[in-house]
C-alpha cells in the first residue's frame, strides 16, 4: 500500500518565552530566556532545592503581547471543567487552526479531521489537592469533576468536541516523548488514509512544589544556578547539572499534501519520516552511546529516504543533564559524521558542518509538551533558514567528543533542506521526526 504525503500548515505555541508561535520564536532566536525564580511564589516552592522554572508569562495583554489570558481561549465554565494542561491544549489548537486557515465545516470534513494530543503528567496539582481534600473532609468534598479534569486524554476530547472533529481521537502518553509521538502518530493516520487533516501536539502544566520535589529527589533538576535562573538550563555545557522544568503546549495542523494544495494552504514543510525506538536499558538513564535515539534517528531517515549528509540541523532533546546530553551527542555523531560510527552512505565529512542545538536552554524542559514545541521550532528553523541557539553554552565538557556546531548562544543563518527533531522519555522511549523544507 502506498502512503500519502503529509505537510504542516498551521502552528500554535504557548511556552515560557511567550504565547503565540511568533512571540516564542522571536525571543528564542534573540537569545532570551523564559526561566525565572520560584522563590516567593508559595511556601511550598521555597523548601525545594531547585528554585527555577519556566512558567508561561501571564497577563491581561493576551496574545497581542505574548501573554497568557485564559479568557481569550476558554468559554464560560471551561476553567472549572478542565485541567490547565487542557486549557493550553485548546489555546494552541485554536492558534494552529487560525494559522492554517482551516475549518471543518461540513459533515464530510469533520469525519476526515481528527486530533492526536497528549500530556506526560497532566493535572498533578488537582490530583494532589483532591487527595488532601478527601483525607481532610471526606467523600462530599471530592468534586464530581475530579475524574474528567484528571484524565490524560481529556485535552484531545475537549478539542474534538469544540470543533466537531469526528476522525481519529487519539492521545499518546509517553513521558517526555509524548509531543513527538503525537505528531508522528497523527502523520501516520493521514499517511494511511484514516484522516485528511489532524491537529496534533502535546501539553503540560505541572509546575508545583510536589512535582519539583519528585524530580529533585530523583536528582534530575538543576540546583546550581538558583541565583541566576536564566543560566540554569545549559545543554551540552560543561557546567550542566540537571534540567529546568517548564510548562506550555504546542500544536500543528497536519494535512495530506493534495488536500492542502487544493485549498491553497500555506505549507511550512513536509513530515518526511518518523522513527521510534526503545532503550531497553534503564528507567531514567539512556545507554551511554545513545543506542536508542540512534535507532530512532536512523529509522526516521530511512523512512524519509534522506542521507545523513543532507541533514542540515538536529533539534536535540538534550535537557541539560550530564548523561543524557552526552548520550544523544554520541548518537548524533555516530549517525551523521563520517568515521564516527557504522557507515550509512553519505555522511558529513567535518564535525563543524553538523548543526545541533537544544532550545531547552531558553524554555526549560516542557516534559510531555517538549516534543511538540521543539518540532515547531524545527519547522520554523527550516521556514526561516535560521538555526536557533543553545542558550548558556560557553564551553563543552569534552572538546573531542563534543565537536559539532552546537549553535552557542547566538542564532545562525543556514540554508536548510532537512531537519531532525529528537525526543526521549523516562522508560527509555524515543522518537524522531524528519522534516523537509521543499515539498
Amino acid at each position: 500500500m502506498s502512503t500519502r504525503r503529509v505537510v504542516v500548515t498551521g502552528l500554535g505555541l504557548v511556552t515560557p518565552l511567550g504565547v503565540g508561535a511568533q512571540a516564542s520564536w522571536k525571543r528564542l532566536v534573540a537569545g532570551e530566556s523564559g526561566i525565572v525564580s520560584t522563590v516567593g511564589r508559595s511556601p511550598g516552592f521555597d523548601q525545594i532545592p531547585s528554585k527555577v522554572a519556566g512558567f508561561v508569562p501571564a497577563g491581561p495583554g493576551g496574545l497581542a503581547e505574548g501573554q497568557w489570558d485564559p479568557r481569550e481561549w476558554l468559554g464560560p465554565g471551561d476553567e472549572r471543567k478542565m485541567g490547565r494542561f487542557a486549557h493550553y491544549a485548546l489555546a494552541v489548537t485554536e492558534m494552529a487552526l487560525r494559522d492554517a486557515q482551516y475549518e471543518a465545516a461540513t459533515e464530510e470534513q469533520k469525519r476526515a479531521t481528527g486530533a492526536c494530543f497528549g500530556t506526560g503528567i497532566g493535572n498533578l496539582d488537582d490530583t494532589y489537592a483532591s487527595i488532601l481534600s478527601f483525607e481532610k473532609d471526606g467523600y462530599r468534598k471530592v468534586s464530581p469533576l475530579m475524574v474528567p479534569r484528571l484524565l490524560l486524554n481529556m485535552a484531545v476530547g475537549h478539542i474534538s468536541m469544540k470543533y466537531g472533529f469526528k476522525g481519529p481521537n487519539h492521545s499518546a502518553t509517553t513521558a517526555c516523548t509524548t509531543g513527538a509521538h503525537s505528531i508522528g502518530d497523527a502523520a501516520r493516520f493521514i499517511m494511511f488514509g484514516d484522516a485528511d487533516v489532524m491537529v496534533a501536539g502535546g501539553s503540560e502544566a505541572c509546575i508545583s512544589p510536589y512535582a519539583l520535589a519528585g524530580f529533585c529527589r530523583a536528582k534530575s533538576l538543576s540546583t546550581a544556578f538558583n541565583d541566576r535562573p536564566a543560566e540554569a538550563s545549559r545543554p551540552f555545557d560543561r557546567d550542566r547539572s540537571g534540567f529546568v522544568m517548564g510548562e506550555g503546549a504546542g500544536a500543528v495542523v497536519l494535512e495530506e499534501l493534495g488536500h492542502a494544495q487544493r485549498r491553497g494552504a500555506r505549507i511550512y514543510c513536509e513530515i518526511k519520516g518518523y522513527g521510534l525506538s526503545g532503550d531497553a536499558h534503564h528507567i531514567t538513564a539512556p545507554p551511554p552511546a545513545g543506542d536508542g535515539i540512534y535507532v530512532s534517528m536512523r529509522s526516521a531517515l530511512r523512512q524519509a529516504g534522506v542521507a545523513p549528509a543532507d541533514v542540515g540541523y538536529v533539534n536535540a532533546h538534550a535537557t541539560s543533564t550530564v548523561l543524557g546530553d552526552a548520550a544523544e551527542n554520541a548518537a548524533v555523531r555516530r549517525l551523521l559524521l563520517a568515521g564516527a560510527g557504522e557507515p550509512l552512505g553519505a555522511q558529513h565529512a567535518r564535525p563543524d558542518t553538523v548543526a545541533v542545538s537544544s532550545t531547552k536552554g531558553a524554555t526549560g524542559h516542557l516534559l510531555g509538551a517538549a516534543g511538540a514545541v521543539e518540532t515547531i521550532f524545527s519547522v520554523l528553523a527550516l521556514h526561516h533558514g535560521t538555526l536557533p541557539p543553545t542558550a548558556n553554552l560557553h564551553a563543552v565538557s569534552d572538546a573531542v567528543e563534543f565537536d559539532c556546531n552546537y549553535v552557542p548562544r547566538q542564532a545562525q543563518p543556514a540554508d536548510l533542506r532537512y531537519a531532525l527533531a529528537n525526543s526521549s522519555g523516562f522508560g527509555g522511549t524515543n522518537a524522531t521526526l524528519c522534516l523537509a523544507r521543499d515539498v
